[in-house]
């Protein structure tokens, strides 16, 4: 089932974008809203000006699915480069101490330490990062020459290849969740290695489904909406939602479904809730095949509860 495009100035779903360099995330968002003349617009993850990749953004109801979408897993391509340490951890700033301990580290070594980090551990975020603490976001404070501390973060690290292995410049594919700062894995793996280490190149090539050979720049984006061609490249919102079973209900019951009423296994044209599991969310659409919630069936109660309403 999919969502019937309205107009331009009722457009719902997601552009997965190729933020290039240059840009800060909310640039893209900014340049988007001009571009598609539309206000409601929000991004699912921010990445550093000069990192490149996936940053997929979300139009219209879509908005609603920014959280989920940023929760998603991340993958990344990125430049360890060994022997230097930077202010804000990545070669963009001021180095502020160097080691040519890594010349005396065998690739064995190197590898060994790097596969350590696959797993849960704690990061301490860095204080060039967009997390606010008292209202004030910390890059903020770093460039006043302030530093607060910082509490370390559990964030998962799903895996890494190696790439490429050029000392001191170690190329790097990291699987990871959420939250994860490349920036500061660089850093640790250079701390435990009893050297420094900050990133050099970043680039995001997936965010939960969405692909880097998929993406988009601005400037394409823009020849899009002039030919009328947006469709193309708009992912409608429930098709971003592809994970959840769909279930339409009867039109009788879509004023019910309109104002966000718990739902009851009869109400469905087809649905056998006993296949479903207790807390499972799935996508319902009105009497038309419009996709209006997702909902989460509560087994104990056999109902479908809302938890989202588009």
């Amino acid at each position: 089932m999919t969502t019937v495009f309205g107009n331009d100035k009722n457009m719902n779903g997601v552009i997965n974008v190729y933020k290039e360099k240059g840009y800060t995330s909310h640039d893209v968002v900014a340049k988007l809203r001009g571009i598609l003349k539309i206000k409601k617009t929000g991004h699912t993850g921010t990445l550093d000006p000069d990192a490149q990749g996936v940053l997929p953004v979300c139009i219209g109801n879509a908005t609603k699915l920014c959280d989920f979408i940023m929760e998603k897993n991340k993958e990344y391509d990125a430049e360890l480069i060994l022997g230097k340490k930077t202010d804000t951890l990545d070669s963009s700033g001021r180095i502020i101490e160097v080691s040519d301990h890594y010349r005396y580290l065998t690739r064995q070594e190197v590898e060994q330490c790097i596969n350590g980090f696959v797993g849960e551990y704690k990061q301490i975020p860095p204080m060039y990062s967009a997390i606010k603490v008292n209202g004030k976001k910390l890059y903020e404070l770093a460039r006043q020459g302030i530093e607060i501390e910082r509490k370390a973060r559990n964030v998962t690290i799903r895996g890494i290849d190696i790439i490429s292995f050029d000392m001191p410049v170690i190329r790097i594919k990291v699987k990871c969740s959420r939250g994860t700062y490349i920036r500061t894995l660089c850093n640790d793996i250079g701390d435990r290695l009893s050297t420094y280490g900050c990133m050099g190149n970043l680039v995001r090539t997936k965010s939960g489904r969405f692909k880097i050979e998929d993406s988009i720049k601005l400037s394409e984006i823009e020849n899009h909406m002039k030919n009328h061609t947006l469709q193309e490249i708009l992912i409608p919102t429930d098709e971003v939602l592809s994970e959840f079973e769909s279930l339409l209900i009867d039109e009788k019951y879509n004023k019910l479904l309109m104002n966000g009423n718990t739902l009851e296994k009869k109400m469905f044209r087809f649905c056998d809730a006993a296949e479903l599991e207790d807390g499972k969310m799935v996508k319902v659409y009105d009497g038309n095949n419009h996709f209006k919630a997702v909902y989460r069936y509560v087994k104990k109660d056999n109902l479908f509860k809302n938890e989202k309403m588009f």
